[in-house]
This record gives structure tokens, C-alpha cells and sequence, in this order.
């Protein structure tokens, strides 16, 4: 069989006909970060580099549309292609308003709705066959970022509109919604209520919190037995975490160390793996700002110069020592604060082990052997064991120990 036109993204090769999948839950297919960017900077480099694979970016309506069915795609065109040369896969949020139709920053009205889907129509076509998730929205439950007031019924109705569209436009991507801040339960069941499951390939959430990562468990459980209660038959609905960081000023004012903030992103992403959510998107990918007492610039995996932050690092590590492997199971120690964490890559095998409690030893129950000891920022030392397994301790750090 012969495929045509065809595009290489990481290692899935697929026809531009046909949608190219969700990545694996292998990492770090689906690592990602939050940019505020377009054009080809040197940050893409560095994005590479460090190991992320996605880059999500606001795919602004206004700033494109400037003039009535006349689009200005240039420094889209070179972002998108910047990405592809680089092996990074690309969410763009179809988002806010456009002066030339509505007048709040929100899609209420006919004439936007159809305003808004020749315009996300026309950018999927331009980018088809790259895989790009489109995503409606960014937070539309939030009155910051749809004015007067959320209203779930016109949000539906916007989906709705454009799904089609963007689908026939871009056979190759993946369409998504809702893009909530949070998870909030009542405001998704009202959208499921109103067909939001039938027209989107998956559900995008940002599970932001002052809580350690690993509290988000529960609340996935949740919202997969709502997503089962409205899916249409027969359809998976996979759960895409779209956006979720930790600032160095946290939600409750406290201030995270920047060790901290990196033992987060590299938690954040192994317990969403374990969960089986697929893309990941960090945020953010640079500080916005260097005021110290602005909460919005110090969400950086690095500075807002440029300059490697421990998140960075642990990221990298995490991406370059454990390319290739998934979760295999979680070993359960008998302490519900202990995450440890059994990884394979074919015949290879890896452990991922930190706690959310006290530095504290435990025993894993491995048979004897040696290995490579890692901790969270790429310091390495090989270990041996007998037969009465390994005497480790745990810390809040998450570590790797690569068996050989």
C-alpha cells in the first residue's frame, strides 16, 4: 500500500487523510508547554532540547482578522513550521473575540458564530495534515476570558458551529474543548447536557490547584463517570490536561522554591501518565515577567531571559533519561503517599519512586542486581542490591532508578 502525502511527527508516520492519534503514554510524547510566542525563536530550540514535544499557543481571532474575511497567518506559518522541524506536535486555542463581530470578548450572536467558524475553518485547512489539536476557547468558564458573563448554553453553541468545519477542513487533527479552569464538575455536566460530547474527539481541562499534583486522582475518577453518564455510545472520550503549573507565588500566597516547582512538573506529568492522560502542557514555558511580586511571571520553566530554571532541568532529565518508557503499574508499598512507580521500554525496565510525605526508607521489593540511581536533576550513581531487595529513601524529589 502506497500513502501520499504524508507526514512524519516523532515516529508516527500516517496519511494527511486520516487523523493522526493522540500520543502514546510514553514518555515524553506528550510533555508539553505554554507559549506566548509566535515566529521562530531560539526558545524552540530550547523547548527541543529540554525534551517537551508540544507547544500550545493562542491562535488569536482579532489579531488575524484585522479586516472582514482578510487573514494574516505569517507568524503562525512560521511558528508552525519552526515546530515541525523540530519534531513538536501543536495545540492551537481557536480563541477570543474579534471587534468586527461582537462586542464583548465572547461569540454570542449569529453572525460571529459564522464569522468565527470561516475563520477556524480556513486556518485548519491551512495547516491540514500536521496534526495540530484545535482547541475552542481558552477557560471560556471564567468571566476573565468570556465577557459579559460565562454562559455555558452560547459557549455549547460556538462548539457546535465550528466543529464541522474544522473537522472536514483538517481530517488530520484533533478537536477539543472545553478548556475549563479547573475541573468544575457543574459547569461540565451543563455542557455535556447540552451535546458537547458529541462533537469534540476529547475533553481538555486545566486542573490547576495549591495542592500537590497527585490530588487531581480523584478528581479525574469523577469526571471520567461523568464523561460515561453523557458520551454518545460506543465513543472514548480521552481526557487531555491542557494546561496546569505551579508559580513560584502559589495560589494560597505561599512561595514555592524553585526545587519545588520542579519536583511539581515532573510529579504533575508521571501521576497524568499513570491516570492515562496522554498530552500534558506545562505552564509555562518562561517567566512572563521579573516583577517579584507578580504571580503570572514566575511560571517559567525558565527565566524570562532564557536562563535554565530547576524545572528545566528536572524536565530534561526526566525526558532524556526515560525516553521511551511507560508506566507499567504502581507498586504498592502499603503507604498511600508513596508513589512508586514500575516503568518498561521493551525488555528494559526503570523505577520512578518520590512521596508526598517525609523523607523516609523504604525497601523495594526487586531482586537483586545494579543499576543507575538518578535523582530529579541528572546526578547519577550506580547502585548494587542483594536478594533482600533495595533500602531507599523517598523524598518529595522524584528518582529514577534504571535497572540493568
Amino acid at each position: 500500500m502506497i500513502l501520499t502525502g504524508c507526514l512524519i511527527i516523532g515516529t508516527i508516520l500516517c496519511s494527511s487523510t486520516n487523523q493522526i492519534p493522540l500520543p502514546k503514554l510514553v514518555i515524553p510524547e506528550g510533555l508539553g508547554v505554554n507559549i506566548h510566542f509566535t515566529g521562530e525563536p531560539k526558545d524552540l530550540d530550547l523547548i527541543a532540547e529540554g525534551g517537551f514535544r508540544f507547544i500550545r499557543m493562542d491562535f488569536a481571532w482579532g489579531g488575524i482578522e484585522r479586516e472582514k474575511g482578510v487573514y494574516n497567518f505569517k507568524s503562525y506559518d512560521e511558528l508552525t513550521e519552526g515546530c515541525a522541524k523540530r519534531g513538536i506536535r501543536i495545540l492551537y486555542i481557536l480563541d477570543y473575540s474579534n471587534k468586527l463581530y461582537e462586542s464583548d470578548q465572547s461569540v454570542r450572536t449569529p453572525e460571529g458564530r459564522k464569522a468565527f467558524a470561516e475563520y477556524a475553518a480556513t486556518a485548519a485547512k491551512r495547516y491540514a495534515g500536521k496534526g495540530i489539536l484545535w482547541e475552542v476557547w481558552n477557560e471560556p468558564n471564567l468571566k476573565q476570558f468570556w465577557t459579559p458573563q460565562p454562559s455555558i448554553d452560547d459557549y455549547c453553541a460556538l462548539v457546535e458551529a465550528i466543529a464541522a468545519p474544522v473537522k472536514e477542513a483538517d481530517p488530520s487533527g484533533t478537536f477539543i474543548a472545553p478548556a475549563t479552569s479547573g475541573i468544575p464538575m457543574e459547569w461540565l455536566e451543563g455542557c455535556f447536557k447540552n451535546g458537547l460530547l458529541k462533537w469534540i474527539d476529547a475533553l481538555s481541562v486545566h486542573p490547576y490547584r495549591p495542592h500537590p499534583p497527585e490530588t487531581v486522582m480523584g478528581d479525574y475518577a469523577k469526571l471520567r463517570e461523568l464523561i460515561k453518564r453523557y458520551a454518545p455510545e460506543g465513543k472514548e472520550i480521552p481526557i487531555i490536561s491542557g494546561e496546569w503549573g505551579y508559580s513560584i507565588i502559589n495560589w494560597d500566597k505561599n512561595r514555592l522554591s524553585e526545587e519545588q516547582q520542579a519536583r511539581y512538573l515532573v510529579r504533575m506529568y508521571l501521576t497524568n501518565l499513570l491516570e492515562g492522560v496522554s498530552v500534558n502542557i506545562w505552564y509555562d514555558w518562561k517567566d512572563d515577567g521579573t516583577d517579584p511580586n507578580e504571580r503570572e511571571h514566575h511560571f517559567g520553566t525558565v527565566t524570562h531571559d532564557l536562563k535554565p530554571k530547576m524545572a528545566y532541568l528536572a524536565a530534561k532529565t526526566l525526558a532524556h533519561n526515560l525516553e521511551g518508557y511507560s508506566i507499567d503499574s504502581r507498586i504498592d508499598l502499603g503507604e498511600n503517599k508513596d508513589m512508586v512507580l514500575k516503568l518498561k521500554n521493551s525488555q528494559k525496565e526503570a523505577i520512578a519512586f518520590w512521596t508526598m510525605d517525609e523523607d523516609h526508607e523504604i525497601k523495594l521489593p526487586i531482586q537483586s542486581g545494579k543499576g543507575i540511581l538518578l535523582n530529579m536533576t541528572g546526578d547519577k550513581q550506580e547502585i548494587s542490591w542483594g536478594n533482600d531487595g533495595l533500602k531507599i529513601t523517598l523524598s518529595q524529589n522524584p528518582q529514577y532508578l534504571i535497572l540493568q
